[in-house]
């Protein structure tokens, strides 16, 4: 029987609507800004798939941290190692870590994202495998499964492998300064096309022109009276600077007839102006090496907003290195039925009148 050290951290994930780009310290902020728990929802996807398997025996943590959905989702087979009271902190997830180990878990289960992964890691660097359910803003780490059902891996025959943790600096993130640095490397769950890499920034002299030619093919198509949402990256800043307009560079924004109409928006601000303008459009830039098109970094563009603009007005532009390096794209937007709607592939703009349509995969 499989012995799985499982916990969630309950406030993972809740800056990313509201434009927080993280959650780490702010969790209270995100509260005031109306953000709402989702680690529980990510979480509970993975144990209803893992439930059907009678082999795996969980050890976890009081209420939030674990019990509490173990319960919702009808799993029995699991004791509490690790009993706490109030909100939850990162000294919480450590000492769960500790109590799982003590535990002789084989593996570690956890619902979070980079800041919880480190946490994580931290404790049991490379003693037992661990794998991670995504529920973060960002998670640039390598340790996640692409989305919860993926997560479900562990239910079945999986190998081991080497997978980075990366320490992000959400200070200077939230400020548009992207600095991470290696934190270390894990042994990690793995099995073909279910986990994540690690976030790539690619910065050659051809990513600048190819940007460029991007920018000026899209200035060239946008129409009049139609509101862009433009989500954070590069090469999106690009098609910004083309039009004149400060783009929030790991931000949301809001454009319409050439002009900035919000700048690092959260997802209540683009429903509303969604639901202002007769039509609205969104660009997005998959992440460098990742591939994910939506639900890393950019959560402020929900699911519901993507709903209210219409699938068939989102645009995905890309230079054709960093699709070069990516080998797939993904989308994990916290709606199954909207990431199926995506369809087997999706048409990227790639430079002047240039587009290439690439595979979407998905974990099932």
């Amino acid at each position: 029987m499989l012995r799985i050290g499982f916990l969630i951290n309950p406030v993972a994930g809740m800056g990313g609507s509201v434009g927080l780009k993280g959650t780490d310290g702010n969790a209270e902020e995100a509260r005031r800004r109306g953000a709402r728990p989702r680690a529980q929802e990510r979480a509970a996807i993975t144990l209803h798939h893992l439930s059907a398997n009678p082999d795996l025996f969980f050890v976890t943590c009081s209420g939030k941290m674990g019990e509490s959905v173990l319960r919702e989702c009808g799993l029995t087979n699991y004791r509490v190692a690790y009993p706490f009271q109030g909100m939850s902190t990162a000294e919480d997830t450590k000492k769960a870590v500790y109590a799982f180990l003590q535990e002789g878990v084989d593996l570690i289960l956890f619902c979070g994202g980079d800041g919880t992964a480190r946490d994580v890691f931290e404790v049991t660097q490379r003693t037992v495998p661990i794998l991670g359910i995504p529920a973060g803003v960002k998670m640039y780490s390598a340790v996640f499964a692409l989305d919860p059902a993926a997560a479900a891996l562990v239910s079945g025959p999986y190998g081991i492998q080497d997978a980075e943790v990366m320490d992000v600096d959400e200070e200077a993130y939230r400020k548009g300064v992207l600095v991470t640095h290696l934190f270390g490397i894990a042994r990690i769950a793995a099995r073909a096309h279910m986990t994540q890499v690690a976030k790539q920034v690619f910065e050659e002299a051809d990513e600048e022109r190819a940007k460029e030619e991007i920018a000026r093919f899209i200035e060239e198509v946008m129409l009049p009276g139609v509101l862009y949402i433009v989500g954070a990256g590069t090469t999106t800043e690009a098609i910004a600077q083309r039009l004149g307009v400060k783009k929030t560079l790991l931000g949301v924004d809001a454009i319409r007839d050439g002009k900035l109409v919000a700048s690092d928006v959260d997802e209540k601000t683009l429903l509303d102006l969604a639901g202002r303008y007769p039509e609205t459009r969104i660009i997005l830039s998959p992440i460098g090496a990742q591939g994910f098109i939506l639900g890393r970094g950019n959560q402020q563009i929900s699911a519901a907003v993507v709903r209210k603009a219409g699938l068939h007005n989102l645009i995905v532009v890309a230079t054709p290195h960093k699709l070069r390096e990516t080998r797939s794209l993904y989308v994990d937007s916290g709606d199954p039925a909207l990431d199926r709607e995506f369809g087997e592939s999706i048409q990227v703009i790639s430079g002047y009148r240039i587009a290439q349509r690439r595979k979407i995969r998905t974990s099932s």
